[in-house]
């Protein structure tokens, strides 16, 4: 056995390794309890793109003065952003208060990896069809 050979294909393995990895990380989402619908539809669509790349979203409620007495308004809020955004993700944590602020944990339904294998995928595909365009243009002009 080429012990060179050996050496290199596993560098090349644990290199593969090392780029199809990613950590996930916690992104944050917050809102106040009387959000207006477009803030929140602006809201949801920044979390949403958080899931689709892999990431936790933290939806975060932020009750001031009188709206602390309300806290199952807060708990509505927070089940519809849930409801919304299922299709990308799913509730890691139920919304609990925690002092002034309530707060609820949404899993990605895809791991960071898988995401970035697909944007990746995205991309190759792509750049590929505009090769292909170009390709085909460059032939139009000849034959021209």
């Amino acid at each position: 056995m080429d012990y060179g050979k050996f050496k290199y294909e596993a560098a090349q393995k644990a290199k593969e390794a090392r780029r199809n990895q990613a950590n996930t990380v916690l992104k944050e989402v917050r809102f106040r309890l009387k959000i207006d619908e477009h803030d929140y539809e602006t809201k949801r669509k920044r979390a949403e793109g958080f899931l689709k790349a892999g990431d936790k979203v933290k939806a975060m409620i932020l009750f001031r003065g009188r709206e602390q007495q309300r806290p199952e308004m807060g708990v509505r809020l927070l089940m519809k952003f849930a409801e919304e955004v299922s299709e990308l993700g799913s509730v890691e944590s139920r919304p609990t208060i925690d002092g002034r602020n309530m707060v609820m944990i949404i899993a990605p339904a895809k791991n960071k990896s898988e995401a970035k294998a697909e944007q990746n995928a995205q991309r190759a595909a792509s750049r590929q069809a505009t090769r292909e365009a170009k390709q085909a243009r460059q032939q139009s002009d000849d034959q021209d």
